[in-house]
């Protein structure tokens, strides 16, 4: 029997999405090995290259569509409408369903470019959202505690399938137990049905190796984060050793954080997986979960999806974002969704020398790179459609204006042909204005603590204003604008030359010479402080951001193939050496 075009379609669709989740699959098996060789450098370029596969496959699955089909046939959407129907009952009995719809998905939008977004030709809404089953497989094991934390951590770290021993077990086990001790709820504490629950996957990400799951107990749970890493030299050989205990659950968020490198974990079913990580953090958006564990196109799908309900409810309208504005991009808001969107102006100021591309090429330099906790992951759309009415008047006048190429009105709608969504933060200079002497002096140290930490990760801001930083919800600085982003290796680190008489220094030219990537940090403090006060008290607290030694000691040990610790919970949480001791 003949099959039809539609069927056709569909099944060659699947068999694109088989050959990605199977490489997908194959890179996420390998973290476990690369873990156990301590191969960072290999971890890196795994993650990155992770993150283009999905395109990759798209590609190619476009490339035989074309190959196969008749362009009438490709382009007919009533072909799609049956299309889709024949690949809703190929998917039905899968595990991974979501990820098949959002890759079919992506298919459709490479052919119809964006437009013609129907549920009747994608899955605009899942084909499960009335009724999704349950797969059955167990994805967690757990332990009984009967008063023995000790014992308990032991059968968590001992059992994980890890393939390096522990330096000393006991040990970590001991700190652990009299970490819970002091600051677990007494009432899990001493709970008779007091157990532990972990999921059997690892989550791997840069050097460490993650064990994620709660303690319940007395009907109440906390949240569970066991980090594993290797020895002090980080070598292979060394052993593994607990770095620290994480149970609360703003923390536990953090480590998941849209700021940081997808996790490398087998998610077996990540549906219900991602149903489980949403237990411990009820207040993360489950798109933000599902990229956390490196689907993040499908994490697009669901951020889409809770933006069109959010919109639906007419609660606000799409605003211009508050702050300074832009000289490269037109930011707006929708202030209840949470999420800025960017558009890329039509005119630059005068001195950005770039164009269009260069700043696509930086976004996803960001994309693929790890984010280290200081820079906000990015949704990219093409051909976003709003209803006039959904925006404020001035808002929609401003976009008009600044980006008439990108930004169209058509009847009552609005077309955006391409925007970037990040999440929303308060600008720095604007939380700055509204801060108490402490709050000042917290932010001011994590703002430094941000460009330490970028540059760990090989990234030069650029521009280091405060306005192109944000604070989140938990209160940590964060970068977000990326258009003069750069490796921090590309940067030549100078100090500025003594004058050699009195004239030159007060000459309205610089008396010295200065190449396309010279960076000055003696320059820092006025360029990013008005307020002397701010520069005085940021000073005190990062002395070394000013000195060009320090940016040059960095810049050689990332040439030198240095993989720079950068972990996501705070220093004084962890487990220290202390001698032949640890303490916390």
């Amino acid at each position: 029997m003949k099959l039809s075009a539609a069927y056709r379609l569909a099944a060659t669709i699947l068999h694109g999405f088989d050959e990605y989740r199977s490489r997908f699959k194959q890179i996420t098996a390998d973290a476990r090995r690369r873990f156990r060789d301590a191969a960072w450098r290999e971890a890196q370029q795994a993650s990155a290259e992770r993150i283009d596969l999905y395109d990759e496959k798209v590609e190619e699955t476009l490339d035989r569509l074309q190959r196969t089909f008749e362009e009438e046939e490709l382009t007919n959407c009533e072909c799609w409408r049956e299309a889709k129907t024949h690949y809703a009952e190929l998917i039905a009995q899968r595990l991974d369903y979501e990820l098949a719809e959002t890759f079919f998905n992506s298919l459709f939008c490479s052919i119809f470019h964006h437009r013609h977004i129907r549920n009747d030709w994608v899955f605009v809404y899942s084909s499960r959202s009335a009724a999704a089953h349950h797969s059955g497989i167990t994805l967690t094991r757990t332990r009984r505690v009967e008063g023995d934390w000790v014992g308990a951590l032991r059968w968590a770290l001992a059992e994980a399938p890890l393939d390096t021993p522990f330096e000393d077990l006991e040990r970590d086990t001991r700190l652990g137990a009299n970490f819970l001790d002091d600051h677990l709820p007494a009432a899990i504490l001493d709970a008779d049905d007091a157990e532990v629950e972990l999921l059997k996957s690892v989550f791997y990400r840069n050097k460490g190796a993650y064990l994620v799951g709660r303690i319940r107990g007395a009907g109440e749970q906390v949240p569970l984060v066991l980090p594993v890493l290797h020895g002090e030299h980080q070598a292979a050989s060394e052993g593994l050793h607990l770095d620290t205990l994480i149970i609360e659950p703003q923390e536990v968020s953090i480590i998941f954080s849209f700021t940081r490198a997808y996790f490398q974990v087998d998610a077996q079913v990540p549906g219900e997986f991602v149903d489980f990580l949403q237990e411990l953090m009820p207040d993360k958006p489950e798109g933000e979960l599902y990229s956390a564990i490196g689907f993040y196109k499908h994490g697009k799908t669901e951020f889409f999806r809770g933006l069109n309900r959010q919109v639906a409810k007419r609660e606000d309208k799409f605003i211009i974002a508050p702050g300074v504005r832009g000289m490269v991009m037109a930011v707006f808001v929708l202030p209840s969704y949470r999420t800025v969107f960017k558009i890329i102006k039509d005119r630059f100021d005068p001195t950005k020398d770039m164009s269009r591309d260069n700043v696509r090429e930086k976004y996803y330099l960001v994309k693929r790179h790890d984010r280290v906790g200081r820079m906000a992951d990015t949704q990219e759309f093409s051909n976003f459609i709003a209803r006039a009415d959904h925006f404020a008047p001035e808002c929609l006048e401003e976009l008009l204006e600044v980006a008439p190429s990108t930004v169209q009105l058509r009847d009552d709608k609005v077309i955006i042909k391409h925007c970037y969504t990040e999440r929303m933060m308060t600008p720095l200079n604007l939380y700055l204005e509204q801060c108490d002497e402490q709050e000042t002096h917290a932010v001011l140290k994590d703002y430094g603590n941000a460009i330490k930490q970028l540059a760990a990760a090989n990234i030069f801001p650029g521009d280091m204003l405060l306005k192109n930083f944000g604070v989140t919800r938990h209160g940590r600085v964060v970068f977000y604008d990326y258009d003069e982003i750069c490796y921090l290796t590309e940067c030549n680190f100078r100090k500025i030359p003594e004058p050699m008489y009195p004239e030159q220094e007060l000459a309205d030219e610089p008396w010295y010479s200065v190449g396309p990537n010279d960076i000055f940090p003696e320059e820092f403090g006025p360029f990013l402080f008005a307020d002397r006060r701010l520069r005085q008290l940021f000073y005190e607290l990062h002395p070394e951001l000013f000195d060009a030694d320090y940016w040059q000691g960095l810049k050689q040990a990332i040439l030198d193939g240095r993989v720079i610790d950068v972990y996501p919970y705070r220093n004084k949480q962890r487990f220290v050496t202390d001698g032949h001791s640890l303490i916390y």
